[in-house]
């Protein structure tokens, strides 16, 4: 299944029913009175939380969804028959935002959650319902209103416990391989992760936890080298972050270079999803001589000025594997704990997690511009002064540049 984290859709509810004039007309019956019913109320639009799913792809192709309209009022006081609401089932973790406004209308983060995002018209009213001592015969109704309609923007994040991170070919997906039973894709050559994986890691019988790897970075990601920084989103939500450093790199890039690339491409993408809480994991020990495992490490250590936990492992042959989930598993009960018994400590991690998301969706906002702007054909635009409006086109053979000038 094609893995889509991102999708545009237009929801429109139900327009409510209009309401009915109608008078009572029967044999033997004088003067019979007004008896049109009101309309039906239009049916509204829902997003449901769904654990069965794991990606947008349903909503890639169509677009459009519309409740059912509310069918009209009908004579002896019928009332119309109310329109069927719509629920659209999405991923656990998807945030639902306005496009017009990019308003976050609400964020899916548990399975069976329920938000409204389109509200029904309300029902037009029957001439029965303007009859008064003065009015016998009232022929007045009122139309049912229009259903709201809304532009939407759908953003998914996976729902993990730690997140992966590193250059590609660090490891990660033979990590998860080596713990889980979740089984990425694993080859010799770069970018064989296109897409995040999730794996179930079980510690004990009764505890586990989530870990998600997603597609390596390279430096230039935050500028859209390689695949870019687009699945660095998918780590916002997690709770511990594993930067994966392989010691013994085949290319000419040494460990050191590569584990700063990293930071910096980290960084970049958002300076409060590098302050989440880290541990550096050199992998491939079991790829150099034992002797020189200390000098390796201390060498990769100097220049992140690391301060944090150092774990050294081997993925593949599981060395050092078993220590590094059980020591997870206990950071995050212990990280349960403290939130359970310190207020300020449970802030301090919400006003994190606000600056995170909020930066996360800058940064995507600005590469959703980027694209809009290659795709209408400028190369780059600049403010070069203080005159009157002008453009100028130069000639290149990747699209005109255009610059404009600022009043």
């Amino acid at each position: 299944m094609k893995f889509v984290d991102e999708v545009s859709i237009r929801v429109k509810a139900g327009d409510g029913g209009n309401g009915c004039m109608s008078f009572r007309r029967e044999k033997f019956i004088e003067n019979g009175g007004p008896n049109g019913g009101d309309g039906g109320d239009g049916g509204s639009v829902y997003m449901v939380a769904d654990e069965n799913l794991n990606t947008l792809v349903d909503y890639r192709y169509t677009r459009h969804f519309d409740a059912e309209r509310g069918s009209n009022g009908g004579s002896t006081d019928c009332t119309g028959k109310k329109g069927e609401e719509l629920v659209l089932r999405v991923p656990v973790g998807t945030t639902v935002i306005d496009s017009a406004t990019q308003e976050i209308i609400g964020d899916l983060t548990k399975a069976g959650q329920r938000l409204l995002v389109a509200h029904g018209g309300w029902h037009g009213l029957g001439n029965t319902r303007f009859k008064s001592s003065t009015n016998r015969a009232p022929r007045q109704t009122t139309p049912g209103k229009p259903g709201e309609a809304r532009d939407l923007k759908l953003e998914m994040k996976v729902l993990a416990d730690v997140g992966l991170l590193g250059l590609p070919n660090a490891g990660k997906s033979t990590l998860i391989r080596a713990v889980s039973a979740a089984k990425p894709k694993v080859a010799d050559y770069p970018f064989t992760t296109l897409v995040p994986n999730l794996g179930v890691v079980s510690v004990d019988r009764w505890k586990s936890f989530v870990v998600a790897d997603i597609p390596g970075l390279i430096e230039g990601a935050s500028d859209g080298a390689g695949l870019g920084i687009r699945f660095l989103k998918h780590l916002s939500r997690t709770r511990l972050l594993l930067h994966l450093v392989d010691m013994a790199p085949l290319d000419d890039t040494s460990a050191p270079d590569a584990a700063e690339v990293i930071v910096s491409e980290l960084t970049k993408f958002s300076p409060s999803l590098a302050e989440r809480d880290r541990w550096l994991v050199l992998n491939k020990c079991d790829q150099i001589l034992e002797e020189e495992h200390d000098e390796r490490v201390k060498e990769i250590v100097d220049r992140l000025e690391w301060t944090g936990p150092v774990y050294v492992i081997s993925a593949i042959s599981k060395l050092g594997t078993e220590r590094l989930c059980h020591d997870i598993m206990r950071y995050l009960e212990d990280r349960a704990d403290r939130l359970a018994a310190d207020p300020a400590y449970k802030e301090e991690l919400a006003e994190l997690d606000q600056r995170i998301e909020d930066e996360a969706r800058a940064q995507l906002q600005a590469l959703d511009d980027q694209r809009a702007l290659r795709r209408s054909g400028v190369k780059s635009v600049h403010d070069i002064g203080d005159d009157d409006w002008d453009e100028e086109d130069v000639d290149d053979e990747d699209g005109p540049e255009i610059i404009y000038v600022r009043d």
